[in-house]
């Protein structure tokens, strides 16, 4: 088995691996980055594309946003459709100085591999077997399997930016991880499109038959959902029965008339939240998806794991720049109270729009109830647009 070296071996080259790469690298701190898949297909995974502000700025201070303020779309605001009645929430007129930016998760991952390239050190795509060794002590290693061959990194931390269904949270011991979940009984069916969006603010729809969301990631194409029961099949849904389904919850008051096409993506993705504590064990640090899952609703997944990676690529960065260990050991913590925040707004959000399929008729009136409440009342408003676009990091 071959062996090198690094400072930080990350796992996983979505946006949070990418990023935490960037960042150490602009502070002169070396590691590698291992991906277990293709990077076509990484670059081709279809996922969010709301920005917190925050995020923009991290882009920003990686050097990597000159694309995303090309092409990103602005917004200062959002709209609820409630039964069909829109209620505009509008960042500006609430008093919230801050705004949220259309742009793919697709294209930041892009992005970001092509500076990883430009510096001479694209992720290693295709290394399988991933395993985490001795992570307890003050010299771990990562071994994987690379065109058949075994290799060895060493190195003094790892990162584990591998998703839910990576290695890196498994290697905490199971007395020690504590899980907390909630699996949601409706999945999100969603089809891409080549259709100028039909309203310029995302709209999230409370309708009698269900939820919907219609959101864009340009202004020529446009990404919809509708809620359906977790067991639904896609060969179940052609396109011309779902755009009629979308067209019904979203209701005919958005500002230009639905606009048809045939799907270039179609997809079912179910519904949880999901916490692993700690995030951090021995010289494992846990971050983005590995850690948690949020339902989309809120638009926080991505954006939670940007901020992971603020707190721990300056953890790292103050521990190699004078040997400090605090930002390191509060890592977990200070994380943690920014997933929880952005948990509770997911699943109040989530809870609020869609129909459960086991709730009585008293479930309904609270929702209405509560709908009602924030129709009128611009403290709600407020709560709502200040969770939207993303609660301060510190």
């Amino acid at each position: 088995m071959s062996a090198d070296g690094t400072q930080i071996v990350i796992i996983g080259a979505g946006p949070a691996g990418l990023l935490l790469s960037q960042l150490l690298h602009q502070a002169g701190i070396e590691n590698v980055v291992l991906e277990q898949r293709s990077r076509a297909h990484v670059e081709g995974r279809i996922r969010a594309g709301v920005l917190e502000q925050g995020t923009v700025e991290m882009l920003e201070c990686a050097g990597v946003a000159s694309r995303l303020h090309r092409e990103g779309l602005i917004h200062r605001g959002v709209t609820l459709a409630i039964e069909g009645a829109l209620l505009e929430i509008d960042f500006d007129k609430l008093g919230v100085a801050a705004n949220v930016t259309i742009y793919g998760q697709t294209e930041i991952v892009k992005d970001l591999i092509e500076a990883a390239a430009a510096r001479g050190q694209p992720p290693v795509f295709e290394a399988t077997e991933v395993a985490i060794h001795d992570i307890e002590s003050e010299r771990p290693f990562v071994t994987y399997m690379k065109d058949g061959a075994p290799k060895r990194l060493d190195c003094e931390f790892v990162a584990g930016c591998d998703g839910q269904h990576g290695v890196s949270h498994t290697c905490i011991p199971a007395d020690l991880r504590r899980h907390f979940e909630r699996v949601y009984p409706f999945g999100w069916l969603g089809i891409m499109a080549d259709v100028p969006p039909c309203h310029d603010e995302i709209v999230y729809a409370s309708h009698e038959r269900g939820f919907a969301l219609a959101s864009m990631r340009s202004l020529t194409r446009s990404r919809c959902y509708i809620q359906v029961p977790v067991d639904e099949k896609i060969e179940d849904w052609p396109d011309e029965r779902f755009w009629h389904e979308f067209a019904t919850r979203l209701g005919p008051n958005t500002q230009r008339p639905l606009a048809t096409a045939p799907s270039i993506e179609k997809s079912i993705a179910p519904l949880r939240s999901s916490v692993t504590e700690p995030m951090r064990h021995g010289r494992l640090f846990l971050a983005g998806d590995a850690a948690h899952i949020v339902p989309p609703t809120g638009a926080k997944g991505l954006n939670l794991a940007v901020s992971d990676i603020r707190f721990l690529s300056e953890a790292f960065i103050a521990f190699y720049r004078d040997g400090g260990t605090a930002a390191l050991d509060g890592y977990s913590r200070k994380a943690l109270l920014r997933v929880w925040k952005a948990e509770r707004f997911s699943w109040w959000l989530t809870t609020l729009l869609h129909r459960f399929p086991d709730a009585d008729p008293f479930t309904r009136k609270m929702q209405m109830a509560e709908l009602d409440y924030l129709r009128q009342s611009r403290a709600a408003q407020t709560a709502l647009a200040e969770n939207y676009v993303g609660l301060a990091l510190d």
